[in-house]
């Protein structure tokens, strides 16, 4: 996810926020109520190569539209993504992963297998691997997918744009989404996502964010607006902006599992539901800590290791009760158990898959569902933990 760890801290110490506060206070978007003095609405227009900014939490500037506009732009959110997605961070990512291209017909494998099963949702980044290697990968896999048209025609296609310190002009996030496309080899993507909100370190950028992917949006090149690791606070902002715009955010992505429980705690959750927003959990496995491969005497390779090492002497007791109540649902792996959880919770869980092994043990967590009991008794189990895997450095509240 283009991350680093920060560090850990305990899952009871997240706040929850206020609904609608410190929403974004203006737009201008032209106001028509009937009084005798109303101005008179401006020709719509397009205006992206230039900076929009933020000024606390009003915008700005961006492009006026007419309020016929919006009214044609109105669309219904993307929100029927299946029960389980998979996520492609590992598809072309060297640094964490160990990508190398031999693995390629393996992933291939995966594609195809994930997509004969029913998976519609393949989340991909233009930061995974070099030169947008992910998004060159599937868009391989799925001009070479052997499969009936159908289930091909199916898929559902999803990235994300970087905020990078170059992109500061909304134009320079709707030629991102068109690059994408291009790796893809599609004239336009089914869900084209926020990578993260810049509002923690360069609220100058933020506008810019959205008024791009807006306009990528209403010229065609993203079928549907997703966000990734917004908090509630800022999400209340932008769901604003883009309501003025007359565009529908369909989905937000954030770190959610067993050991990181913040979108529970800090409102994220809430907002979503509130907003009609579908929330897709990415890293449902914690990067591996709760497949139970790892343990203090061996911890995660790399820089896993290094983040995870805080939570690795407490974690056998959380895993002992996943290991019960997978028992109990006939020998479910701890893997089938945390997804399980993740969508009992009313998330779309994206986990990563490198093998048709590892493939084949997740889409074990189908067609059943934990007990509220069992839910319930997991939430406390992960509790007695006592610390959390931390959220995304750029994750914002």
């Amino acid at each position: 996810k283009s991350q680093k760890m920060s560090r850990i801290v305990s899952p009871t110490c997240s706040s929850s926020f206020r609904r609608g506060a410190n929403v974004c206070a203006s737009t201008n978007v032209p106001e028509t109520n009937n009084n005798n003095n109303k101005k008179k609405l401006p020709t719509p227009q397009k205006r992206r190569d230039v900076l929009i900014g933020l000024s606390g939490a009003s915008l700005l500037s961006h492009a006026p539209y007419s309020l016929s506009s919006i009214e044609q732009q109105q669309q219904q959110p993307l929100t029927d993504i299946g029960e389980l997605g998979l996520g492609c961070w590992s598809w072309g990512n060297s640094f964490v992963w160990g990508y190398e291209e031999s693995m390629d017909d393996e992933l291939q494998r995966v594609f195809n297998l994930a997509v004969d099963r029913g998976v519609r949702l393949f989340d991909s980044a233009d930061s995974y691997g070099k030169d947008g290697r992910s998004e060159q990968l599937l868009g391989k896999f799925i001009r070479e997918y052997p499969g009936d048209d159908a289930k091909k025609n199916d898929i559902i296609l999803a990235t994300k744009f970087a905020p990078y310190p170059w992109r500061v002009t909304s134009s320079s996030f709707v030629n991102a989404a068109k690059e994408s496309a291009k790796r893809f080899g599609k004239e336009k993507i089914d869900l084209g996502q926020l990578h993260w909100s810049t509002g923690n370190y360069q609220p100058l950028q933020e506008g810019a964010l959205w008024s791009g992917i807006a306009d990528a949006y209403e010229e065609g090149i993203i079928g549907a607006v997703g966000l990734s690791n917004y908090g509630p606070r800022q999400l209340q902002k932008i769901h604003k902006y883009m309501s003025s715009r007359g565009v529908k955010i369909s989905t937000l992505q954030v770190q959610y599992h067993l050991l990181s429980r913040f979108p529970e705690l800090n409102g994220t959750k809430e907002t979503c539901d509130e907003l009609g927003i579908k929330l897709i959990a990415y890293s449902p496995l914690a990067l591996g800590l709760l497949t139970g491969k790892y343990s203090v005497e061996n911890p995660p390779p790399g820089l896993r290791g290094q983040a995870y090492k805080g939570v690795l002497p407490p974690l056998p007791t959380l895993l002992e009760i996943m290991r019960e109540v997978g028992d109990a649902h006939g020998g479910k792996s701890l893997p089938q158990v945390a997804l399980n959880w993740c969508m009992c919770k009313d998330t779309v869980p994206i986990p990563g898959a490198k093998n048709v092994r590892q493939l084949e043990d997740n889409l074990g967590a189908l067609g059943w569902r934990l007990s509220a009991a069992e839910v319930a008794e997991l939430d406390k189990a992960a509790e007695k933990v006592g610390v959390s895997t931390s959220q995304n450095i750029f994750q914002t509240a």
